[in-house]
Formats: structure tokens, C-alpha cells, sequence
């Protein structure tokens, strides 16, 4: 566990470990959850296909393609859960591959109306 105050940043850091120096890792979905084994029925969307959802996500430059390093502002789901856990979901793709999910950043899909 890590216990931070409330509000404090938070800096996190995902990196790859892999001989092939040619990947490159993108964070494409973080969720928060009371229950560390259940992030479907109560969850807080940190970022969502790459487009942030809380406005106190900051995504950082990286000096290299193999590690991705983000932050947000520590919170609490109402007063009766103690624990906040985060689950995230990271895209590997080939390095300089712009068609790749990595270079395409932020996308939102809207759902069309059943009347379009």
C-alpha cells in the first residue's frame, strides 16, 4: 500500500521490459476502485481511451518510447472505503508505427442515435 493525503499529486510510471528496443507503451485506460477485485460496479475513470476524465490527469513527456509516466490527484471514493486501487490497461505498439494505437492519443467514439 502507499497512503497519501488527500488532493496530493500522484506520480506513476509504467515502464516496459523487453530486449526489443523498437516498442514503444501508451496508457490508453486507468479506472479506480474501491474493492481491489471488482472494477466493473464502482469505479472512478481516471482516463478512458486516452482522453482523460478527471481534470487533474497529467500525462508527462517521457525521455524514452519504453516508459510512460502520468500523475493525478489523490481522492477517496464516500467516506465508508479506506482503500482506492487502480487498475490500467497499456497499449504496446511498434516504435514510430503512427498508424499505431499509441500515436493516434485521445479518441473519443460517440455512439449514434437509433434514429441516424
Amino acid at each position: 500500500p502507499y497512503y497519501v493525503d488527500m488532493n496530493q499529486d500522484l506520480y506513476l510510471q509504467a515502464s516496459l521490459h523487453s530486449s526489443d528496443r523498437n516498442l514503444t507503451v501508451f496508457v490508453d485506460t486507468c479506472v479506480a476502485s474501491p474493492n481491489s477485485s471488482d472494477f466493473r460496479t464502482q469505479v472512478y475513470e481516471l482516463i478512458k481511451s486516452g482522453c482523460a476524465s478527471d481534470s487533474t490527469y497529467f500525462l508527462f513527456p517521457s525521455p524514452r518510447s519504453d516508459v510512460a509516466q502520468f500523475g493525478f490527484n489523490a481522492f477517496s471514493f464516500v467516506n465508508q472505503f479506506p482503500s482506492v486501487f487502480l487498475q490500467c490497461e497499456l497499449v504496446v505498439c511498434r516504435y514510430r508505427d503512427f498508424s499505431s494505437r499509441c500515436y493516434q492519443g485521445c479518441v473519443s467514439r460517440f455512439k449514434r442515435d437509433a434514429d441516424s
